[in-house]
């Protein structure tokens, strides 16, 4: 499998997040990236590739401009002010107050953030821009060839919204994504959220819309973050109606109940009859992550990597949770060794996933082709002119892909 890396993430590097009422240096950090790119050499996943340069317009079809040039800016006008730390919220427009953007960066940083976890430090806008060229990249080679690829984006995307920034999260990798695939010819395309958390700004993007399905599988957000969006009543609106849903699941759901529920989502994603697929993939459901209560094993990365390959869809990989717990504020060398073991094991399981993933796709060729202008089917129905995949078999090779055909249905 062909993955797409940019170095450009390590320009972000901040060194503050507010966890438990301490600032402590973030567990997202540059140093994840390292491990899992040892990993995919080391089982010879494929080749890494750098990103090519997009304009700022695919970003712009999913994110307010506004917003956008609130973050190019951000950090220059937070120096400007002459403080001293990273740029970190201190007010909202909570209930009861205007929504009026404000003039002020610390107002526009309250405007346009949904937590206060994480900080805007020098660099965040680059490397933010990167990983949406990363994950760009990686989109182009799905479209054009039908390969799944697997992009190894830093920052994360999938909690950031329209118009908001939050959990580690700036650009929307993946809504940018798949409104890229949508803008290039494909009828629908499903979204797969398998991180621990809520991908709360995907869901948001779409929410309204019926040409993109959002299933997520993740904490209950009465327990976990982001708390206020992930509910399982939450099924869209208006033109999206039926078209998001959320699978939130109890402390210490092990397998048997994550994995019957990822099957459940897989039917719906071919009831909906998708011609791409995005999986927002984070290993954060491990059962020794120290900020989950998900109680999934090494084999179980395994085996969910082959129930998504069964979908037989071109597939989209976009790296979101993994964090290092390796840099908390603990000094000793003996009580660090414990999170670097977790940290390599949890980047082991990107590679585990889309390994069995490749492995279970055999091997066939996919293109996308359009749908008529206009044209849209109910989930799970097709019409003259639509397309749709249809699996052409060739001779396997053990560790390749599986490729296939999407075809133009009969009049």
């Amino acid at each position: 499998m062909l993955t797409v890396y940019s170095p450009d993430h390590e320009l972000r590097n901040a060194k503050t997040e507010l966890y438990g009422g301490e600032l402590v240096p973030p567990f997202e950090c540059p140093e994840r990236m390292q491990f899992v790119l040892e990993r995919i050499r080391e089982v010879r996943l494929g080749k890494v590739i750098g990103p090519e340069d997009f304009s700022i317009d695919p970003v712009l079809r999913v994110h307010d401009r506004e917003f956008v040039e609130f973050l190019q800016s951000c950090w220059a006008e937070w120096q400007a002010t002459g403080y001293r730390g990273e740029a970190i919220p201190c007010v909202f427009p909570a209930r009861g107050m205007q929504q009026r953007i404000p003039d002020h960066i610390e107002g526009r940083l309250g405007y346009y953030a949904m937590a206060l976890e994480t900080s805007i430090c020098e660099g965040t806008w680059t490397a933010a821009r990167a990983s949406a060229n990363v994950a760009l990249t990686a989109q182009s080679r799905v479209q054009s060839a039908g390969d799944s690829v697997f992009a190894l984006c830093r920052p994360p995307g999938h909690h950031a919204s329209a118009d908001q920034y939050g959990g580690y999260c700036f650009i929307n990798n993946a809504a940018v994504c798949a409104q890229a695939f949508l803008d290039q010819g494909a009828s629908r395309v499903a979204v797969l959220d398998v991180d621990f958390h809520h991908g709360n700004g995907t869901q948001a993007i779409f929410y309204h819309r019926d040409d993109v399905q959002f299933v997520s599988l993740h904490g209950d957000p009465r327990e976990a973050f982001p708390h206020f969006l992930g509910y399982a009543d939450e099924t869209g609106a208006g033109p999206g109606e039926g078209f998001n849903h959320n699978y939130p699941l109890g402390p210490g759901t092990a397998y048997d109940t994550w994995g019957e529920a990822l099957r459940h989502a897989c039917n719906r994603i071919r009831e909906y009859g998708p011609d791409a697929l995005v999986v927002s993939l984070g290993v954060d459901t491990f059962e020794d992550d120290p900020i989950s209560f998900f109680r999934l094993t090494s084999d179980d990365f395994r085996r969910y990597g082959t129930t998504i390959a069964a979908l037989d869809l071109p597939t989209l990989f976009i790296i979101v949770g993994c964090k290092n717990f390796f840099f908390l504020h603990i000094i000793d060398i003996k009580v660090k060794l414990p999170f670097i073991s977790f940290q390599i094991l949890s980047c082991q399981h990107y590679v585990n996933t889309i390994t069995f993933f490749s492995r279970m796709f055999n091997s066939t060729h996919k293109s996308i082709t359009a749908v008529p202008s206009g044209e849209r089917t109910p989930p799970g129905h097709a019409v003259p002119g639509s397309v749709r995949c249809q699996a052409r078999p060739c001779p396997a090779r053990p560790g390749t892909f599986r490729k296939a055909v999407i075809a133009q249905c009969p009049d």
